[in-house]
């Protein structure tokens, strides 16, 4: 007979490791001040079959048949093209993003898209009622009666009415508001959201269910609940934006069955989101061509080109220390390249606030930005603009040479679409692009693509 007892134990935020007792530094992974209180109930029962393990025999590698599963199209390329060509049958995607930002509006969107192309989807929600769902549906398009809205927090309802209906899509609205009652913890707990998180992926790997779970993020813009939660779904999918700025990212952090560099751009308008093909000239605006400070960036995310603004601002020093402040690029990097533009350029920065932005929102992670942002700082600091209709890719080394980066005939393909003749680049040993400008040292560079004002003045 199964005995029921309710214990009291403390889970870690952060890896989800359990402990009998609270620490301040997790006995798991050493994160301090991680552990918090969670009264669960637990069942023990009695090993059935004699008590005696089944025995497990190891296999050649050689001998394990190899997987291919089908890919599901939500209908949306952008989508699809994050997912690495659509949605695996049988996975678990957690697609997380700031309140506000439009993951019920892309999950609408695909479960309607899906819906119509003949699959049966059941979208659950325990965050909006059934109006506000169907309100948003209207909006955004036209549902089908293969679409159904099944509005429940419970665990064991979602299960149930998958057995009883045969669905081959769930999603799943919000995981922080789904709970299950074998343990008596609140919904959005840690030891809810990850008994949840695992009895999906335990319901939906043998049917072949393939789960979209849309979580909530913290504060830093990580996904809310124990690691463990990005550890058993197939893919983490982060759509990021904020309300000032019309375009929205979807990036994979994780993704089992696909690319993690991918990323896909939409743009939020009164009828949904709608996809942006063409991004770069969505992030590149040049009304009145650019100015001192200013330079256009070839860079990649995954196998797609997109060419960003550079801006950027040199002010002269005047309470104490100088100003060092990078939007849409790493700080850390930022500083490493003033070292390197006083150093081995001999541009003087010392007694200079220097500003960074990436125009339109846009977050750069692409060595290749690096020329570009030295370009655009120099051309401030010394009041010279760039040569126009030039677009910059190249690595920049602390000792001032110019390193190539991979996919340069694809920014070079990007750079002449949007009308910029000029692509300036580092120069290799076997030169096998056509870019009009290369160039070995950020100090040539310098000297050759900013507008001459006078004498040159490096040597």
């Amino acid at each position: 007979m199964a005995l029921k007892k309710t214990k009291t134990v403390f889970f870690c935020t952060e890896c989800g490791g359990e402990s009998p007792v609270w620490a301040g530094k997790c006995p798991h992974c050493s994160s301090w001040n991680t552990m918090v209180e969670e009264l669960v109930e637990k069942t023990s029962k009695v090993p059935t079959v004699d008590g005696i393990v089944a025995r497990i025999e190891a296999v050649s590698l050689t001998d394990v048949v190899s997987e291919s599963g089908e890919r599901i199209s939500t209908q949306i390329k952008e989508f699809d093209r994050v997912l690495g060509g659509g949605a695996f049958k049988g996975s678990i995607i957690l697609i997380g993003g700031q309140p506000g930002i439009g993951k019920s509006t892309l999950m609408i969107q695909a479960a309607m898209n899906m819906a119509a192309s003949g699959l049966n989807v059941l979208y659950a929600t325990g965050e909006e009622s059934p109006g506000q769902v169907a309100d948003r549906a209207r909006r955004v398009g036209n549902p089908t009666n293969n679409l159904k809205l099944l509005p429940t927090t419970d665990l064991a309802g979602v299960e149930k009415k998958i057995e009883t209906d045969k669905y081959q899509i769930l999603i799943v609205d919000s995981i922080q508001t789904l709970h299950t009652n074998e343990l008596s913890s609140a919904a959005g707990s840690v030891s809810q959201v990850r008994q949840c998180a695992s009895s999906l992926v335990n319901m939906a790997k043998p049917r072949g269910l393939t789960v979209f779970v849309i979580g909530h993020v913290t504060k830093e813009g990580s996904i809310a609940g124990p690691k463990v939660l990005e550890h058993l779904v197939d893919a983490v999918l982060s759509f990021e934006g904020d309300s000032f700025h019309q375009f929205r990212l979807l990036r994979a952090s994780k993704n089992r069955f696909g690319s993690t560099s991918e990323l896909g751009v939409f743009e939020m308008k009164e009828r949904g989101l709608s996809e942006v093909a063409d991004a770069s000239g969505y992030f590149l605006q040049r009304d009145g061509g650019l100015g001192a400070g200013s330079a256009v960036a070839a860079i990649m995310e995954g196998t797609r080109p997109f060419l960003v603004e550079i801006q950027a601002l040199t002010s002269t020093t005047h309470y104490g220390f100088p100003q060092r402040r990078a939007t849409g690029f790493d700080s850390g990097r930022l500083a490493m390249l003033l070292a390197v533009l006083e150093r081995r350029c001999g541009i003087e920065l010392g007694n200079q606030d220097v500003y960074v932005n990436i125009a339109g929102g846009f977050n750069v992670a692409d060595p290749g930005a690096d020329m570009a942002v030295c370009l655009a700082i120099a051309s401030s600091r010394l009041e010279r603009p760039l040569i126009k209709d030039t677009a910059l890719s190249g690595e920049v080394g602390l000792g001032g040479e110019i390193r190539p980066v991979a996919g340069i005939d694809r920014r070079l393909a990007e750079s002449g679409n949007l009308g910029f003749t000029n692509l300036a680049c580092a120069r290799e040993k076997k030169e096998n692009t056509e870019a009009k400008f290369r160039f070995s040292t950020l100090s040539a560079a310098i000297n050759g693509l900013l507008v001459k004002k006078g004498e040159e003045w490096l040597s």
